[in-house]
C-alpha cells in the first residue's frame, strides 16, 4: 500500500519545494523569470505549483474519502473539522507576528484559506456525485458558472482584466479593500487591491481539486501501473489542448484561476505525476527522490514553519543585498539555503517516522 503513495508524496515535495524557492528569494525585486508569476494573462512554471499542490489534494482525497460510502453527518464532520483547521491555520500566518494595528490590514484569504474552502467544496460534491461522469459534470458546470458571473458582473474595462473583473469587486465588498492583498498595479500603476486567493476563484479551485480526485480513483483501480499511465498521459494530453481552445475565449490566467488555467494546470498536473509514476514505479528510481518524498509526508506542516520563518525574517527588516550582494544568483542562494533548511527537517521527520496530519 505504502508503495502506491510513492509518487504522490515525491510530487507534493515538489510542489512544496516549489512554494518556498518562489516565496523565499533573498531579494524580490531580484529573482529569475522562473521563479515569477505571470504579472496577469500566461503561466510561468511558478504559476503551476500552486494549482498541483491543489491537484494533489485532491489525488488524496480519493484515498482519504474511501471509508466513506455516502454523504452523511460523520462524513460532513470530518470534512468541515478539517476545513476549518486549515483556515484557522492560515489567519494564524496571515495575523502573526501580531504587530500594532495588524488588525486595520488583516488578510482575510489567502493560500491556506483557499485550500480549506476548495478541498471542503471538491469533498462534499465527490461524495455526493459520486461517479465519474457526474463529477466531470460538476467541473464543467462550476467553470461555467465562474466564467458567466466574471462575465454578466464585468466592468466596462472587460471581463478577464484587473480592472473590470468581477472577483476583485466581490472580494471589496465582502472584506473591503484594505483587506485584500495590496501589491496589484492597475495599467495606469495605481495601486489595486486584489486577492489571488480570492472568494470567487474558489468555484474553480474546487475543479482542480476534483480532477485530482479523478486521477486518485485511477490510481486506486487494480490496473497494471503501465495502464493507469497511458490512460493519464491521455487525460493530460486532452486537457491542455482543450485549455489552448477554451484560451482563444477565456484567457489562461492565474490571478482569477480561469477555467481555461484549471484544464492548463491540471493537464501539467496529470503529465508530471504520471512521469514521476513511470520514474519511481516502472524504472524504480526511488532513492534520489528521498527529500522530496520527506517533504511530501508533512507538505503542509513545512509550509507553515516556513510561512512563519519567512514573517520573523521580514519582521527583523534584515537587508540581505546589502550584507551579500544584489543580485539573482545570491537572491537564489538565499533561496536555496531556506530550502535546504526545510529539507532537512522533514528528513529528520521522515527517518523518525513522524507525520503531522493537518
Amino acid at each position: 500500500m505504502q508503495k502506491r503513495y510513492l509518487s504522490l508524496d515525491i510530487f507534493r515535495g515538489l510542489c512544496v519545494s516549489m512554494m518556498i524557492l518562489a516565496n523565499n528569494p533573498g531579494l524580490w525585486e531580484m529573482t529569475f523569470p522562473i521563479f515569477k508569476h505571470a504579472p496577469w494573462d500566461g503561466c510561468t512554471p511558478t504559476d503551476l505549483v500552486f494549482p498541483s499542490f491543489l491537484f494533489c489534494v485532491g489525488v488524496s482525497m480519493a484515498f482519504s474519502l474511501a471509508r466513506f460510502t455516502r454523504l452523511d453527518q460523520n462524513s460532513l464532520g470530518k470534512i468541515f473539522k478539517r476545513g476549518i483547521l486549515l483556515i484557522l491555520i492560515g489567519m494564524f500566518i496571515n495575523a502573526f507576528p501580531f504587530e500594532k494595528g495588524w488588525m486595520e490590514t488583516f488578510r482575510f484569504m489567502a493560500v491556506f484559506q483557499r485550500i480549506a474552502l476548495c478541498y471542503m467544496l471538491a469533498s462534499v460534491l465527490a461524495l455526493w456525485l459520486k461517479t465519474p461522469k457526474k463529477i466531470l459534470c460538476a467541473v464543467a458546470v462550476l467553470s461555467a458558472l465562474h466564467v458567466a458571473i466574471l462575465v454578466m458582473f464585468a466592468g466596462p474595462e472587460g471581463a478577464f482584466t484587473l480592472e473590470g473583473c468581477a472577483a476583485r469587486r466581490i472580494d471589496e465588498a465582502l472584506f473591503g479593500k484594505d483587506h485584500l492583498y495590496p501589491w496589484y498595479f492597475f495599467a495606469d500603476g495605481t495601486q489595486a487591491p486584489f486577492d489571488p486567493e480570492g472568494l470567487l476563484g474558489v468555484l474553480t479551485g474546487a475543479c482542480t481539486a476534483l480532477l485530482g480526485y479523478l486521477t486518485g480513483g485511477l490510481m486506486r483501480k487494480e490496473l497494471p501501473v503501465s495502464e493507469k499511465l497511458t490512460t493519464l498521459y491521455s487525460f493530460a494530453a486532452i486537457s491542455l489542448a482543450l485549455s489552448q481552445i477554451l484560451a482563444i475565449w477565456v484567457p489562461i490566467n492565474k490571478p482569477l484561476w480561469s477555467a481555461s488555467y484549471v484544464l492548463y494546470a491540471g493537464g501539467w498536473s496529470m503529465f508530471i505525476l504520471a512521469f514521476i509514476t513511470w520514474l519511481t514505479d516502472i524504472k524504480g528510481i526511488v532513492k534520489p527522490f528521498t527529500p522530496l518524498r520527506a517533504l511530501g509526508m508533512n507538505p503542509l506542516s513545512i509550509f507553515v514553519l516556513a510561512a512563519l520563518i519567512q514573517k520573523v525574517v521580514w519582521w527583523t527588516e534584515w537587508d540581505y543585498g546589502a550584507v551579500f550582494g544584489a543580485n539573482e544568483w545570491t537572491s537564489l542562494l538565499y533561496a536555496l539555503i531556506f530550502l535546504a533548511v526545510h529539507l532537512a527537517i522533514a528528513m529528520v521527520l521522515y527517518k523518525k517516522k513522524i507525520i503531522i496530519r493537518l
